[in-house]
């Protein structure tokens, strides 16, 4: 079907002068576009590493593994951290924990955190119900090789060491021993979910053989 010819707008090509041709106009915008950043000129960059970055306070970087009062490791080789994880970067081995250590099971005897495989999520700090893993400001992360980068239990006990007093990363997550659920001494007992549904259901069983 044609179009109608009221719905269409005709547009005339505008005609370019001589001075436009020449480029000349738009040559001297841009100057005083350039000349309007030197003479305001405000800086953005800091000249690092003479002067250090002011990071926000929820900044994720290298991670930490926390100690608890009696200078033990938090973790109690759960796993919940490395299930959470998406780039797979944690590997934990647990072992028996020591009989001097009687309110757990079990201690990481083994705990690897890959930073170059680490995505810097979060998601390890908030799957952990002991509060064990951390991320702190830490950004200037180097290594001359990728064994240097895979960060062993004593290397992370020793981060949350340096980094505990510094004012920049405190410990922030007090929940508990072992999370809120250790605060618990007993449970409630639960009684039946739904008694209406206990009724309905013995209404159905006693007319079960009934033959309409």
């Amino acid at each position: 079907m044609p179009i109608d010819a009221r719905q269409v707008t005709w547009i005339e090509e505008p005609q370019i002068g001589f001075w436009e041709a020449t480029f000349l106009p738009a040559i001297l915008t841009g100057l005083k576009t350039t000349l309007g950043h030197i003479t305001n000129y405000r800086p953005v960059t800091q000249e690092y590493p003479e002067v250090k970055p002011e990071l926000p306070q929820h900044y994720r970087g290298v991670h930490r593994l926390n100690r608890d009062e009696q200078g033990r490791v938090r973790c109690v080789a759960c796993m919940m951290c490395a299930t959470a994880c998406p780039a797979n970067c944690i590997s934990i081995e647990a072992a028996a924990a020591p009989p001097e250590w009687p309110d757990r099971d079990k201690f990481p005897a083994k705990f690897e955190l890959d930073e170059l495989r680490c995505i810097y999520c979060g998601m390890c700090e908030e799957a952990c119900p002991c509060d064990a893993i951390e991320l702190t400001h830490i950004y200037d992360l180097t290594g001359t090789s990728r064994e240097e980068m895979l960060y062993q239990k004593d290397k992370l006990l020793d981060v949350f060491d340096k980094t505990k007093d510094s004012g920049v990363d405190p410990v922030r997550t007090r929940r508990g021993r072992l999370g809120v659920a250790s605060e618990f001494e007993s449970l409630p007992t639960l009684g039946p979910a739904t008694p209406v549904a206990e009724k309905d259901r013995a209404a159905r069983s006693s007319t079960a053989g009934v033959i309409h």
